[in-house]
């Protein structure tokens, strides 16, 4: 009975550390609305891309709960963020996804405003009526070397600053803002948001599930049991370790930053950044691990510099030389999750000139629909009465250890 369960703070309070979460706080509808609320309202989000908007006058509007946000660029070449409401009787001005638009005109009563939101026509509302007040109600907004994230509260948090600062200089020249989404793919996974950040965080389940991924991801880079090694893996890892500290200094050294940054506690921005050896050719995430596109991003000359990985809290991407591959995770419901991959080229490159599409797109396309099935099998699971929190692998699952231990905090932080 609703009556008999126990609090989300209680819930809070149950989780052990080093153990997944209680199962309330995957699959109850109030800890849902609880975490739309924290996580997607009061915290930075990833919503999109400005190459989303190339052109003056491209929208793309991206729903977030009850919120819907219009992402444009206007007619200065800058990108804005507005609530998708008209100031009139409130009705949706744009459809979800992407549009063309000359003005933002409400299809209701045709109110009609600029790119920069400012209210110019309001038919019938009388000589004395102030349109200079019904502008539409701007969003916090900042672009993260062209990943632009918004935050819905008056106050969003200052913490962002080193993600800003970090990634802008770690994706300068890769012009992650002068780039074409080649393709997009939306996937709704049968499972909770968390289960969806928890699965990305970890590559314990890669070997058994990602053959494609696989052949060009180390999964040592993900942690490992030492005593489970024999003697050969051991050299093996060793080798590894070795040649990745000889790469990330040599990097470095090159002028691209490549060392572990990340902010993934007492914090409200969660992140984590890092460049990684790529395995085989080195070069890609494709099915031979070598470039994609022939037309390398920004003013990138080198295909070996690896894969830039970032994970934020509703986000993961990867940077390489040809192509990035960006993932921005939206919750629906509390059983509910769109995934939402976006495959980036250089703006001038042409499909079946300088890149294939299929190359492009099937590993991580294949890769995504694997991680639905096993989210939804874990959230099935979590359903279960017989469910009880398991233990994280220690060698890993640190980063699921430290992802719970930052939801249980940040929760508590905001009054749970």
């Amino acid at each position: 009975m609703a009556g008999s369960l126990p609090t989300i703070s209680g819930l809070l309070n149950a989780r052990r550390p080093g153990h997944s979460l209680p199962a309330g706080l995957y699959t109850r509808d109030d800890v849902f609305e609880a975490d739309m609320d924290v996580f997607f309202r009061r915290q930075w989000i990833n919503i999109g891309l400005e190459a989303d908007v190339p052109e003056p006058g491209d929208a793309y509007v991206v729903d977030i709960g009850d919120n819907s946000l219009i992402l444009l660029r206007n007619d200065d070449n800058e990108i804005g963020v507005f609530h998708n409401v008209c100031r009139h009787r409130g009705a949706r001005i744009l459809d979800a996804g992407p549009n063309m638009i000359g003005k933002l005109v409400c299809p209701y009563h045709q109110w009609t405003y600029e790119l920069s939101g400012e209210l110019v026509y309001a038919p019938h509302m009388g000589q004395d009526f102030d349109k200079s007040c019904r502008s539409l109600k701007p969003v916090n907004f900042v672009s993260v070397g062209g990943l632009v994230y918004v935050c819905l509260d008056d106050n969003p948090p200052m913490d962002i600053a080193p993600l800003v600062e970090t990634m802008e200089a770690r994706l300068a020249p890769y012009d992650i803002r002068n780039t074409k989404v080649a393709h997009q793919m939306d996937i709704v996974e049968d499972g909770n948001w968390k289960l969806t950040m928890e699965n990305n965080r970890e590559c314990y389940h890669c070997a058994g599930t990602h053959p494609e991924l696989c052949v060009s991801f180390i999964d040592l880079d993900f942690g490992f049991d030492p005593a489970s090694l024999t003697d050969e893996d051991r050299k093996i890892a060793d080798a590894h370790q070795a040649l990745y500290d000889q790469r990330t200094r040599e990097w470095e050294d090159a002028g691209y930053p490549s060392a572990l940054v990340a902010q993934l506690a007492d914090c409200n921005t969660n992140f984590r950044t890092q460049r990684l050896i790529m395995a085989g050719a080195g070069e890609s995430q494709t099915p031979d691990a070598t470039a994609a596109s022939r037309r390398l991003l920004g003013t990138m000359t080198r295909k070996d510099l690896g894969d830039i990985h970032l994970w934020g809290h509703n986000c993961w991407n990867h940077f390489m030389g040809d192509h990035a591959v960006t993932a921005t995770v939206i919750p629906l419901s509390s059983g509910k999750t769109l995934v939402r991959t976006k495959w980036l080229v250089h703006k001038d490159a042409v499909e079946g000139v300088d890149y294939d599409l299929e190359k492009l797109t099937s590993v991580w396309t294949a890769t995504t629909r694997q991680d639905a099935d096993l989210v939804a099998r874990s959230h099935a699971g979590i359903k279960d009465p017989a469910y009880t929190p398991g233990p994280y692998s220690k060698f890993t699952e640190q980063e699921l250890d430290r992802f719970a231990t930052w939801y249980v905090d940040v929760m508590r932080a905001n009054g749970y």
